[in-house]
Parts: C-alpha cells; structure tokens; sequence
C-alpha cells in the first residue's frame, strides 16, 4: 500500500487578495514564497505551504511555460477552518500578536492530551486555529 508523507498545501479562497496579504503577512508574520494577482504561496512551517487564491480567479486550466504541465481549475466557497502548529510556549505571545491587531479570539480549548487552541477569524471569515502540542494522537 502507497503511504503519505503529510499534507503539503492548503488553500484558502479570499475576496481581496490585498486585504488577506495584509493580514497574513502582518498579523501573522509570513513570508510569501511567490505571488500575482490571483494567489499567493506562503511557508506555513515544517514543508508545508499555504496558499491565497482570489476567488473566482482559479476557474480555468492554467497552462504552465516550458511544457511543465497544467493545473486544472479549482475554487471554493464559505468560510473553512485550518489549524497551525505553534509551540507551547508561544501561545500566550501569539494571543498578545493577535489582540495588538484588533483579532478577536473566539474560543480557547484545553485539550485532554495537554494542547491549547486558540481560535480567531481572518479578513474572509475563515476560523483559524493555533494548536499547541497535545491536540492529537500524532501532534
């Protein structure tokens, strides 16, 4: 049986690219990897990559220079949710991050295993959550 190795991409679809760079860039401190117009890639940590695309703007085959191949379109609707992995003791910094930003944190969950979350909304209305070792059997 083939295995996998880990989730390495995940996309979330924004309204206004500008807005949601601004936030992730600002509030959460990242770095794009790469970006135009339509999306933009960033380093989420331990070889894994989110990406921004502008909704609406994915709806066609993009054909890649070079005969590199294609992507086939793809889009999505409605707020989603994603956790990021921070370290313990990071939590009560990224909680002080978020409130120096004006970023209303929603709910906090003590796990039975011993990790935290915290949850909080991006721009588009996304539910983002910061999870602390403990939360899972595998983190």
């Amino acid at each position: 049986m083939p295995t996998l190795d880990g989730v390495l991409e995940t996309a979330l679809y924004v309204e206004d690219m500008g807005r949601a760079r601004a936030f992730f860039e600002e509030v959460m401190s990242l770095e794009p990897f790469t970006a135009d117009h339509r999306f933009t890639a960033y380093d989420a940590g331990r070889g894994t990559v989110l990406l921004l695309f502008l909704k609406g703007a994915t709806l066609e085959t993009v054909t890649l220079p070079r005969d590199m191949g294609t992507i086939p379109p793809h889009d999505g609707q409605g707020p989603v949710h994603m956790a990021l992995a921070i370290p313990a003791d990071q939590l009560d910094a990224w909680e002080a991050q978020l409130t120096e930003h004006g970023v209303e944190i929603e709910g906090r969950t003590h796990w039975p295993k011993g990790g935290e979350s915290l949850y909080f909304r991006d721009p588009d209305g996304h539910l983002l959550e910061l999870a602390t070792p403990g939360v899972w059997p595998n983190y």
